[in-house]
């Protein structure tokens, strides 16, 4: 099983394009992927029933990666605030139930986090909480429109079974040291730098911006054949 936990910095980060550019290269790849997303803030609500945009997303990428969810919350806050505003409690056990359920569904299973490891998720239960019981390794996604630098390194540091960092949404401008300081200042490494999307963007340019752009095999620790057949035949 190749599990991953994604997770960020800050709430609100485009953090999903980097769960679905890596769930749709997977599966371009050939290993059977599913996405859940433990809990989602800020969804709509139709006809009685929460949508999660976030697994709706993944489906565009790609309509056979399989999705879970488990929280959908309207109200676009943190998790036990949102959780509070419905009379809903989110409770740990159920999560850990739900993912021990699903684990084994998928060669690859990427679990979609909130806003970062000090996110509440209920009383005296945080996202690093969950990370840690789950026992997965951990992959930050960090927006590099972000100006706190100190809340990204913080927030790696945080992390015990780190992977490594992903950079988003970035151009010539704003990506000049971030890199740098991530590397210089946490124990994590860049594996790859992806720019700035749309979700209207052609599931198949996100897929080869991901390989491009993306270190596919450090990310899931694992020697893809067809990644290395790719490279020699370069």
């Amino acid at each position: 099983m190749l599990n991953l936990f994604v997770t960020g910095v800050e709430q609100n980060s485009s953090r999903i394009f980097v769960t679905a550019g890596l769930a749709a290269t997977m599966q371009s790849l050939g290993y059977s992927t599913g996405v859940f997303k433990p809990v989602e803030t800020g969804t709509p609500e139709k006809d009685g029933f929460f949508q999660s945009r976030d697994l709706a997303f993944i489906k565009f990428t790609d309509p056979f990666i399989d999705t879970y969810s488990l929280y959908l919350l309207k109200d676009n806050s943190i998790p036990v605030i949102s959780a509070l505003q419905q009379n809903i409690t989110i409770d740990k056990e159920a999560i850990i139930k739900n993912y021990i359920e699903i684990q084994n569904k998928n060669e690859v299973l990427i679990v979609d986090g909130h806003s970062g490891p000090a996110t509440p998720l209920a009383k005296d239960f945080l996202e690093e909480d969950l990370i840690k019981i789950l026992e997965i390794p951990v992959l930050f996604a960090v927006n590099a429109e972000s100006k706190a630098i100190n809340n990204v390194i913080l927030s790696v540091n945080r992390a015990e079974e780190i992977r490594g960092v992903i950079i988003h949404n970035s151009n010539d401008s704003n990506i000049k040291n971030l890199p740098r300081l991530i590397e210089e200042y946490t124990n994590a490494k860049v594996l790859g730098i992806l720019p700035e999307f749309s979700k209207n963007i052609n599931p198949n340019d996100l897929i080869n911006e991901t390989l491009n752009g993306v270190d596919i095999e450090a990310v899931f620790d694992i020697n893809i054949a067809k990644l290395q057949d790719n490279k020699w035949n370069k």
